[in-house]
């Protein structure tokens, strides 16, 4: 069966890494996690002070910055010029930062991908990144159920975060995500939306595998 290039994009917390993760695990595809590379990059000039502002010294940061994701023992590892940063890109002033570098015309690392096979989740995978793209996902959800589980992640973490403070942020990433000059959160016509508000995890990946089995059928024949 004919292998495809799956495009899943949707706002903050609405589970694009886990479906897309499962989704790839399930059908033997690549996966490649664009929102791990701006959060690479966003911890990188964190930590050398460099203002969110300046556009020019973040693109030439881009540009000497090497990141290398990697499968490990069920989840992928993210390595930051040779060290593993899997756990520091995943904090909240680190997400807050790469929504900041994501919207830096010039930033977006050159994506190589095999010709099919390649599950990819971000904010413009459809609509930008993979305008041609086989089957496209639009994963959406609730702002509330959305900030419920990321509060949640946080807490199993041991993170203390607050729930309405974090609700609050995601109504602020929501709308800078979607008045972003380059590349904003939109939809592409021929995505199919998914409204994962009240499902379960494993009802969308298996939702989106069928549809990627039907897809793939119809491709071959």
């Amino acid at each position: 069966m004919r292998k495809l290039t799956i495009a899943i994009d949707g706002p903050v917390g609405s589970g694009k890494s886990t479906l897309a993760r499962r989704v790839a695990s399930l059908l033997g595809y690549v996966y490649i996690d664009t929102g791990a590379m701006y959060r690479a990059l966003a911890l990188k000039a964190l930590r050398q002070n460099i203002s969110f502002e300046a556009a020019g010294q973040l693109e030439d940061l881009a540009g000497e910055t090497h990141i290398d994701l990697r499968p490990h023992d069920g989840t992928q590892q993210v390595i930051l010029d040779g060290e593993d940063v899997t756990a520091e890109i995943r904090s909240p002033e680190v997400s807050q930062a790469a929504s900041k570098i994501a919207v830096v015309p010039g930033v977006r690392h050159v994506l190589v991908a095999e010709q099919g096979g390649v599950v990819m989740e971000g904010r413009d995978i459809g609509s930008v990144v993979f305008p041609n793209a086989e089957l496209k996902i639009f994963l959406s959800a609730s702002p509330e159920a959305r900030a419920e589980r990321r509060w949640r992640e946080h807490q199993q973490k041991g993170d203390e975060i607050d729930l309405a403070r974090t609700l609050e942020e995601i109504h602020e990433r929501d709308k800078r995500d979607s008045q972003r000059a380059s590349s904003p959160l939109v939809r592409a016509e021929d995505a199919v939306v998914v409204d994962s508000t009240a499902m379960e995890p494993e009802e969308v990946v298996r939702l989106v595998v069928m549809l990627a089995q039907r897809q793939a059928a119809s491709a071959a024949g």
